[in-house]
């Protein structure tokens, strides 16, 4: 299974590029994940518990990181296993660019499973990768941004809700 996604991030490449690469944030980022250790230079440990369709495993593996280019481009490649769920292994080329108003991050992902987790079938698991990759994406924008929209839902609390479906409009 492939991918590729790219993301507008209100920090620069270097704040983005140094979250990447801290085992306290990457385990704020990765869904599921309970423990998150290590460096980038001798890779992390991590466990994390996640649930795909019927099947819920705890999974054990290692993460390195490879081909740093600071403040550019790295390749984060792991493996891990979820005993009698399965295998997951992939890796992941991300790369920062600097843009108006921050940093584009652009990545491909490959990833592929083995076990009980394949026996699931490719759109169940195609699935579930897209969510995990969005939801750590997710994740690390808005722990780099802060809360997502909290202007915009603050303004929003001062204004009255507009009137929706006809019961509203026959109210006025």
């Amino acid at each position: 299974m492939q991918m590729s996604d790219t993301r507008q991030i209100a920090a620069t490449p270097a704040q983005v590029y140094a979250a990447l690469l801290d085992p306290e944030m990457l385990k704020a980022c990765v869904p599921g994940a309970t423990e998150v250790a290590g460096s980038p230079e001798e890779g992390f440990v991590a466990t994390v518990v996640q649930k795909v369709g019927p099947v819920k495993a705890t999974f054990k593996g290692e993460v390195t990181i490879s081909d740093l280019v600071p403040d550019t481009s790295l390749k984060i490649d792991g493996a891990g296993k979820g005993g009698a769920a399965g295998f997951a292994k992939g890796g992941a080329d991300v790369r920062l660019a600097a843009v108006d108003g921050g940093c584009e991050l652009s990545y491909d992902v490959e990833a592929k499973v083995g076990g009980k987790l394949a026996q699931l079938g490719s759109r169940i698991i195609d699935g579930f990768a897209k969510k995990m990759a969005d939801q750590f994406f997710n994740n690390l924008q808005s722990a780099l941004e802060g809360p997502a929209d909290a202007v915009e839902d603050e303004a929003a609390q001062t204004e009255e809700p507009a009137k929706k479906g006809w019961f509203g409009r026959t109210k006025s």
